[in-house]
């Protein structure tokens, strides 16, 4: 499989300008390719799909019956089961269940996304034994990646000695795709699992081998606050691309170790400027938590917790002292990345974490004053990254660069509104900016949503899927049915 860069650039369409209406703001874009009477199901037959869930299948025929227009209705069939149709293998090893999650165009396990692309699918699992198992096999692959190397974001399902990114200058092995350190790719299977066992009640999954991997995440963490120096981990890569690489010899740009840590990379797999990514610091406190609530009620490890509860505080402590900027226009905002010397970063990235997805995350309450500036910022041209066109707005990053939204920033920005004439325009955009194809993308021009980039990205899928089913839990199918 290609990497994720170059898929992208085979991968963007320049196709024809769709007709818009020069104010999108009062009357959506709309797309002219597909006739309204023809939305067919572009899901694999049912022989053909990787894992099928009762459940989902139950999910599917209930929320689409109670859409009213069609083709949000086709799109939330094709999307919300896009990474069981698609992306998931699922099996045993050693006797315990194992499941492989790709991210779609790319034939490899990002922890990341891995996570993320089964997280909706949680809540089924209390009617759904198979579901079930097949998330129980995700906790567990990924328990065994961190036992590989908690430095790496992304794996093979076999090793792989030719891999794309064997000749980076890192410790790679033939076990990892790449090895690019996000903080983010320790706490997704965190939140996984803790979301699990308060699901499901199952705790079979904190075994010998989990306690080891959180125990790693810990000692990871640790060497990332750089208090003893820069740590075991440099990364550096032959490229065009400048955030591909790290500078001064591998190790980034200078930080005060003031107790925040460092996240080499983004969760978009860009390397950071300021070392400190503030978003991914605060998932990693709401993640540090999780770990010491399980190890104080399931696992009984107290030295565990105590570790835990202990860096979470001290992480949360600087952030509240260096993370926390007064912006000139919007005040006292939570700032991208930091590095401890006084320097900030005001910006956001589309990818989750993101600052706009805190509360999604559970990372900060919605209602949080500074994170309410903070999402006044982002969402404004005062973050240098969100785009603004005839097609619709949103954040991007310079992952794909410039002009172009990503649908992720769109969906987290109805998932963390509470104004539903906001949610009703997210929706509109949604719904008319995916070149007919019945998918979302990883982003698209903000003049043209047929130039986009990965056709195939569960990921952003499934999460599209779940911001309808979670409308229709809260009782708001309304804002859905009036577009």
């Amino acid at each position: 499989m290609t990497t994720r860069r170059n898929f992208i650039k085979k991968s963007t369409l320049g196709l024809t300008a769709l007709a818009v209406h020069p104010s999108w703001a009062t009357s959506s874009f709309r797309s002219t390719g597909q006739s309204q009477a023809t939305y067919l199901s572009k899901r694999p037959v049912v022989e053909k799909r990787q894992f099928t869930s009762d459940a989902v299948e139950q999910t599917i025929t209930r929320v689409k019956a109670k859409i009213n227009d069609p083709k949000l209705a086709w799109m939330f069939e094709n999307c919300f089961p896009n990474t069981l149709d698609t992306t998931v293998f699922h099996g045993e090893q050693n006797g315990k269940p194992d499941t492989f999650v790709i991210t779609g165009d790319i034939n490899a396990m990002w922890l990341r996304d891995s996570s993320a692309q089964v997280w909706p699918y949680l809540p089924l699992t209390k009617s759904d034994a198979h579901l079930k198992q097949m998330i129980a096999g995700v906790i567990n692959r990924q328990t065994q990646c961190i036992l590989i190397d908690p430095y790496a974001n992304a794996f093979n399902h076999d090793p792989k000695p030719d891999g794309d990114w064997m000749s980076d200058l890192t410790d790679m092995n033939p076990m990892l795709h790449e090895r690019k350190w996000e903080i983010d790719s320790l706490c997704y299977p965190v939140r996984l699992a803790y979301n699990y066992w308060k699901i499901t009640g199952d705790t079979s999954l904190f075994d010998a081998d989990w306690r080891k991997a959180m125990q790693l995440v810990i000692k990871t963490f640790r060497e990332q606050q750089r208090k003893k120096g820069n740590g075991p981990y440099k990364f550096q890569r032959r490229t065009e691309r400048q955030l591909d690489t790290l500078n001064n010899d591998g190790y980034g740009n200078p930080v005060n170790p003031v107790g925040l840590i460092v996240s080499s990379f983004r969760p978009s797999d860009d390397a950071t400027t300021f070392q400190f990514l503030v978003p991914s610091n605060l998932f990693a406190v709401t993640s540090l938590k999780q770990i010491a609530e399980i190890a104080q009620k399931v696992t009984k490890d107290a030295h565990l917790a105590a570790e835990s509860t202990a860096l979470a505080k001290e992480v949360n402590d600087a952030i509240q002292q260096y993370a926390i900027v007064e912006h000139p226009k919007h005040g006292k905002v939570y700032a991208f990345e930091v590095d401890g010397f006084g320097n900030a970063y005001f910006m956001d990235d589309a990818n989750v974490p993101s600052l706009l997805a805190l509360p999604y995350l559970d990372s900060i309450d919605l209602n949080d004053e500074v994170y309410q500036n903070t999402r006044k910022l982002v969402l404004s041209e005062d973050n240098p990254y969100f785009f603004k066109g005839t097609a619709g707005e949103g954040i991007g990053g310079p992952h794909i660069g410039y002009d172009m939204i990503w649908p992720m920033s769109i969906i987290m920005r109805a998932q963390t509104s509470s104004d539903d004439e906001e949610i009703r325009h997210c929706l509109r955009m949604l719904r008319d900016t995916d070149a007919d194809t019945g998918f979302m993308h990883e982003s698209f021009h903000k003049d043209n949503p047929s130039k986009f980039t990965r056709k195939w990205f569960a990921w952003v899928n499934t999460l599209f899927g779940e911001l309808i089913v979670n409308l229709e839990k809260k009782g708001k199918m309304n804002l859905v049915n009036s577009l």
